[in-house]
């Protein structure tokens, strides 16, 4: 059960954790001063009536010696019952005659006073009648009613006078609790909103400083922190870019040694593999061995062509980017004609050129071979497109899709390497039943400055 409200504790929100409390004191004073005002105003309210009380006894004492010293009692009784007021407290009661009533009873004349406060007092019975006695016959009362109305009004409006106190303090304190937290909270969330856009990877935005002393460092630590964290994604990001350098460079020069010389070897036997089969004629007997022969040659000699192709697109730097994408895509078709492939190729990829070029055209290419060998798809689509300052490329199929947790394979792993070396990004998405990998790139790669801290 503590666990419980200990979790649904955490799950409010500051200023909910803040005020709840501040209602609950405010909660609790009403209802002590309650409890105290049931304490104490009640005897208060006897202790206040008690002198009167004694006067009446007093009173109806004196009354009762006079009255037997009279010569005539029940004249002297009328002359005594004349004189009272009946604004007064003390009240001649007849025996024989219905009770008296003052029309000043606390009881009736509450003055506005509401009746739950009343009750809440739990005013006592203060009423005191001493008999009255004419030759030791009872003929009445002097009875003592008093007025509380004037004492019930000065507690109500003691109590209302306190409850809006309290209130007030509450609201009051409610209000700087409020512009605190606010002033807290608002640095909290800038330090929140930064440590987010950290975590994926946009450092440019400093946070804004501000706060108590403990949350501005924390924000300027924030902000060293993001700084560090560009010069260690530059850093990261030109060793990648040498070490992708590098891997071009041994593929430009394992491509050259294939090219001149396994390609002048594997002429050389494709030719004297053709004299043979043209002097095998003359024989009779090594013709098919000799067809053979120069089948295996000639396959040897695509598969060596199709091995220079993916080490590195010679053909460019002299015909371009958009011609060079739009070759490897009738390469494709021929090789996959089950696949209906369509594109979109921006003719201003033309101007694209060095290690940016070779990129596009490695992303496009690892991207078809992926659909060709795993995705068992029926068409694709190949987009290249220049927008501004950003080069989107975008590869679809309606394949069997990517595997299980969005993992890049060995080839598409070698390309976002390429791809994060030029500072852009690349993505494996699952959209409406078809697989999208989604390169996009700056067409004129910048280094980033430093995130400076603010204050």
């Amino acid at each position: 059960m503590r666990v419980r409200i200990d979790l649904m504790w955490q799950r409010l929100s500051f200023r909910t954790q803040l005020f709840l409390p501040l209602g609950a004191s405010f909660l609790a004073a009403l209802i002590l001063g309650g409890v105290l005002l049931q304490i104490f105003a009640a005897g208060q309210l006897a202790d206040e009536n008690e002198p009167a009380r004694r006067s009446t006894r007093t009173i109806a004492t004196a009354l009762n010696n006079t009255l037997r010293a009279s010569d005539d009692p029940g004249k002297t009784l009328d002359a005594f019952v004349q004189s009272l007021t009946t604004s007064s407290d003390i009240q001649f009661r007849s025996a024989e005659g219905p009770p008296a009533e003052s029309p000043k009873d606390g009881r009736h004349n509450l003055q506005g006073v509401p009746q739950w406060f009343v009750n809440l007092l739990m005013v006592p019975d203060m009423d005191a009648a001493t008999p009255v006695l004419i030759d030791g016959r009872r003929v009445g009362d002097i009875v003592f009613l008093p007025d509380l109305s004037a004492d019930l009004f000065e507690k109500w409006i003691g109590f209302l006078a306190l409850t809006g106190l309290v209130a007030m303090l509450t609201v009051l304190t409610g209000i700087i609790a409020y512009v605190f937290a606010g002033s807290a909270l608002r640095p909290l969330q800038h330090l929140g909103e930064g440590l987010t856009r950290m975590r994926r990877g946009d450092y440019a935005k400093p946070i804004p400083v501000g706060g108590p002393p403990e949350i501005r460092q924390s924000c300027a630590e924030a902000n060293a922190l993001a700084a560090t964290l560009v010069q260690l994604s530059q850093d990261n990001r030109d060793l990648m870019h040498r070490l992708v350098s590098l891997q071009d460079d041994e593929r430009r020069d394992l491509a050259r040694e294939l090219h001149d010389e396994l390609g002048p070897l594997l002429f050389s036997i494709r030719a004297g593999t053709i004299a043979l089969v043209d002097a095998s004629r003359q024989v009779g007997n090594l013709g098919k061995s000799a067809q053979d022969v120069l089948q295996s040659v000639e396959a040897l000699q695509q598969t060596n062509r199709r091995i220079l192709d993916r080490l590195r697109p010679l053909y460019i730097q002299e015909l371009g980017l958009s011609t060079s994408v739009q070759t490897l895509l009738q390469n494709f078709r021929k090789q996959a004609p089950h696949i209906v492939l369509t594109d979109t190729i921006d003719p201003g990829l033309d101007g694209i050129a060095g290690p940016l070029a070779q990129t596009v055209y490695r992303v496009i290419q690892e991207a078809l071979t992926n659909v060709l060998r795993h995705a068992k798809a029926s068409n694709a689509h190949v987009q290249a497109t220049v927008t501004g300052e950003a080069l989107v490329v975008e590869i679809s199929d309606d394949g069997g899709g990517f595997p299980e947790g969005n993992v890049f394979g060995r080839g598409l792993t070698g390309m976002h390497e390429r791809v994060r070396a030029l500072s852009g990004s690349l993505s494996l998405l699952r959209v409406d039943g078809r697989t999208h990998v989604r390169c996009r790139l700056p067409a004129k790669p910048a280094r980033e400055a430093p995130v400076q801290p603010i204050g």
